[in-house]
């Protein structure tokens, strides 16, 4: 019986939309845009920062190393307030809320660097999420879709696998948990077409919402 639902954060609670960003700071240029994207967001710089491996002072330092002088301060913004403000992706704040009530467990596992910890509670849906019941990437110097990130996270959060549903946007995330024996799904961007899939699972949830 499903009793706990594991939450990927981002595109599943929030948005994380990297052209978004580009767009908040007015970053118009096509050659500009497609060097951030592809030399901060798309690198490995990127992923050593949400693994804890890199703080956020050194990937600027590397990505400031490829991209123009004149981009510099771009870098520093994104990488230091691509969160500001943070976009809630409709409905699900609403899904939480009433998974909580019926009394499902609510657990958060992300891939996120150190300063998840200053963004991530000034987002309503985080009431739901406490400290406690957080799976951090960057705590850990581990990465979804590793196995050992999600066996680190049954152990820390004192959860019974068989017990456990995994929802994140990445397939590939989604499988790799099932390969460690917890039930997923992929979301696809609709908490309409999540409620009818939970539902489907016997997750007691409204699906007319």
């Amino acid at each position: 019986m499903i009793r706990n639902i594991l939450f990927d954060m981002g595109n599943v609670l929030i948005r994380f939309d990297p052209p978004a960003f580009l767009d908040r700071l007015g970053i118009t240029d096509l050659a500009d845009r497609k060097a951030l994207l592809e030399e901060l967001f798309g690198s490995t710089d990127w992923v050593a920062l949400d693994r804890g491996a890199l703080t956020e002072e050194e990937v600027i330092a590397r990505v400031c190393a490829r991209v123009e002088p004149r981009l510099a301060g771009t870098v520093r913004a994104l990488v230091t307030g691509w969160d500001k403000p943070c976009m809630p992706v409709e409905g699900m704040e609403e899904l939480c809320e009433e998974l909580r009530e019926r009394g499902y467990g609510l657990y958060l596992l992300t891939n996120a660097g150190p300063r998840h910890r200053q963004y991530w509670f000034d987002v309503p849906v985080s009431r739901l999420f406490p400290e406690g019941r957080i799976m951090r990437s960057a705590d850990w110097l581990l990465l979804k879709p590793e196995a050992a990130f999600y066996e680190k996270a049954l152990s820390l959060l004192g959860l019974r696998r068989e017990e456990c549903l995994f929802i994140d946007d990445s397939a590939l995330n989604a499988e790799a948990a099932g390969r460690c024996g917890i039930r997923n799904l992929v979301f696809r961007g609709s908490a309409a077409r999540l409620r009818r899939e939970l539902a489907a699972l016997g997750v007691g949830v409204k699906t007319n919402q």
